[in-house]
């Protein structure tokens, strides 16, 4: 593996491997928010780690691979989350 890709960031996308959408649609904010705190406005705030998007209109999950260093549990269960709902992965390890 190259030096781009291992410091890629895993993305999980809102894809099953059998193509069609993961549901519910907000899985992505849902699972974010599990690693996101909410400041004293009440804004939530994601972990620079780990954070909600779009691409190409599907709902992403956006891992930092430093998140494996650093937590390494929470990697793995993203890792796990992704693999047991049959979700595509990017630049996986």
């Amino acid at each position: 593996m190259d030096d781009v890709t291992s410091n890629a960031p895993l993305i999980i996308r809102g894809i099953t491997t059998q193509g069609s959408r993961f549901r519910p649609s907000d899985w992505a904010d849902r699972l974010a928010g599990a690693f996101a705190v909410i400041d004293p406005n009440n804004r939530t705030n994601y972990s620079p780690y780990v954070q909600p998007t779009k691409l190409d209109n599907i709902p992403c999950v956006i891992v930092d691979k430093k998140l494996k260093t650093s937590d390494p549990d929470a990697y793995r269960f993203l890792q796990d989350f992704a693999n047991s709902n049959e979700l595509l992965i990017e630049n996986a390890d």
